[in-house]
């Protein structure tokens, strides 16, 4: 399991899993507790919906 989850798309992340915590608990919703699946990923750098579609937003490092 590589990481495939950059900077940038950590912090887009987790500001929306902010915002689905906020709106379940307003709604009163049991949706609310998807918001750990955004968090989740965020933390551990990995998405498994990356792996399928080719996808990462790790930047590339320049080798010298």
């Amino acid at each position: 399991m590589t990481c495939n989850v950059g900077k940038t798309d950590k912090i887009i992340r987790v500001i929306a899993a902010a915002a689905i915590a906020v709106l379940g608990f307003y709604f009163k919703s049991w949706w609310g507790l998807l918001a750990i699946i955004p968090l989740l990923t965020a933390f551990i750098g990995f998405c498994p919906l990356y792996v399928p579609l080719k996808i990462s937003t790790l930047t590339k490092k320049k080798t010298e």
